[in-house]
């Protein structure tokens, strides 16, 4: 698509405040691929200002009409899926497979999903000799990253349309151009003027006067936990909502009675997809010390075939951020099977399939959040020693446990500190909430409880 020279706000696409502009860059090529503007805090303002001018007539709107907005935005998706996907490839670097089967898709399941919610979810309840109104919180500062460009957009808009708030999107500089797309999906599909606004910008500028704007009641927020720390503070300072969507170092773990090479081979599946660039990826996979030599093997030929698979990372600063914590893994004792510092070809942002054996838990690579295409493999003693590693890192966004009998892995991942388990390979439900324990952030997202984020209460008494 060709990318706008303006802000979505208020309905239209309306010159921005500044002429400093972002450059897009196909990370696969190095190429740039177009231009948008670098918001300011006034165009920020703007945005806010016409999100809550729309706020009383929207959240005044029946839900039954607000589902209808999600269906027809959910449709307009289906509509432009092709599109979609090639625009998230282009500015992502992302295998048009995987932007068609995942970039494009899930944002349609999501967005169908709430559009059955806003239809059928009681906004109001009878407790007693009361009476519950579930009342929209209000604007919302929605901030978005890069790895999942639209799916975190349709994550964040589509929950709060369906209760009724106004929402201002700060999407990542680095895939601003799906997010522009998005913009033309919400005008489509009917919504109306100033409900949905867009700003496009840097972080520290757009971001951050998004997050300290009086007129955003919710700031709603996917990325690292060190911008999540200090979002929160702001929002703090302000007693703010927030919802924190932030980092992970998710274990798979791999009981002794499970069947190993489909647990290493989808484990290894898992964390190569969208070239490692997935916050609730399983980084470190946990194989008792029998199965060992045997998980590494697999784990080794498994990568290998991912070679010409993935593509790239998404700058060149996340490229070299990715292989420093390889030549930090080498350097700190773990040993290379697969991969290795060595960008695989001279163009594009690309890092080799990496998979590290003899990771101690100490280790940097086990402990800190890569976001590339890195595995670690760990051994344990038993099932005591394998939660104890599971639940060792800061971090408890998501997870995995294999084991012959699901009702041996189910127990042991009641266990985990973590938000979301998948038992021997399960699927993703766009109904599961999502979000994490810990460093991992705070709120959940998809779903009634993706829902109830961006809901606040009232009770009336009789």
């Amino acid at each position: 698509m060709k990318a706008h020279d303006g802000m979505y706000i208020d309905g239209a696409w309306r010159p921005a405040d500044g002429r400093d502009t972002i450059d897009v860059v196909n990370p696969a090529d190095e190429q740039v691929i177009g231009k948008v503007p670098a918001g300011s805090a006034l165009d920020v303002d703007a945005a806010v200002r016409a999100a809550r001018a729309a706020l009383p007539g929207w959240a005044a709107t029946p839900p039954a009409e607000r589902a209808a907005r999600l269906a027809a935005l959910r449709d307009v998706l289906v509509a432009r899926k092709d599109e979609i996907a090639r625009t998230v490839t282009a500015e992502l670097g992302s295998p048009l497979k995987f932007s068609q089967a995942v970039h494009a898709a899930a944002p349609i399941a999501v967005a169908g999903s709430y559009a059955e919610l806003a239809a059928t979810y009681a906004f109001e309840e009878k407790v007693g000799n009361s009476v519950v109104h579930h009342e929209p919180i209000g604007v919302v500062g929605a901030i978005t990253p890069w790895n999942y460009p639209l799916h975190q957009i349709v994550a964040k808009v589509a929950p709060a349309l369906a209760a009724g708030c106004t929402i201002v999107l700060k999407p990542a500089e680095d895939t601003p151009l799906t997010a522009q797309l998005f913009a033309e999906v919400v005008h489509e599909a009917g919504v109306p003027a100033g409900v949905f606004n867009l700003v496009t910008g840097l972080g520290p500028v757009a971001g951050q006067a998004l997050a300290e704007h009086p007129g955003v009641d919710l700031v709603s927020f996917t990325g690292s936990t060190a911008v999540g720390r200090r979002i929160g503070a702001t929002a703090g300072a302000a007693v703010k909502k927030v919802a924190l969507e932030l980092g992970g170092k998710s274990a798979n773990v791999i009981l002794p009675s499970a069947d190993l090479a489909k647990a290493v081979n989808v484990g290894v599946a898992n964390v190569m997809s969208n070239s490692g660039q997935t916050c609730s990826a399983w980084t470190r996979m946990l194989v008792h010390r029998d199965q060992y030599d045997a998980a590494v093997e697999l784990a080794a030929e498994a990568a290998a075939k991912y070679g010409d698979r993935i593509g790239p990372v998404v700058n060149a600063k996340q490229q070299q951020r990715v292989l420093g914590y390889v030549e930090k893994g080498v350097a700190e004792g773990a040993r290379l099977v697969a991969g290795g510092s060595e960008p695989p070809r001279e163009q594009g942002y690309f890092v080799s399939p990496t998979v590290f054996a003899d990771v101690t838990e100490e280790m940097t690579i086990a402990q800190e959040e890569i976001f590339g295409p890195v595995l670690s493999i760990l051994r344990y003693e038993d099932e005591e020693d394998a939660l104890r590693i599971a639940n060792g890192t800061v971090y408890g966004l998501a997870g995995a446990v294999w084991a012959g009998d699901e009702a041996e892995a189910v127990a042991f991942a009641r266990r985990m500190d973590t938000g979301q388990v998948d038992i021997n390979g399960g699927r993703f439900n766009p109904l599961a909430p999502f979000g994490g324990y810990k460093q991992s952030g705070v709120g959940r997202e998809l779903g009634l409880h993706g829902l109830s984020e961006y809901l606040q209460t009232k009770s009336l008494q009789f």
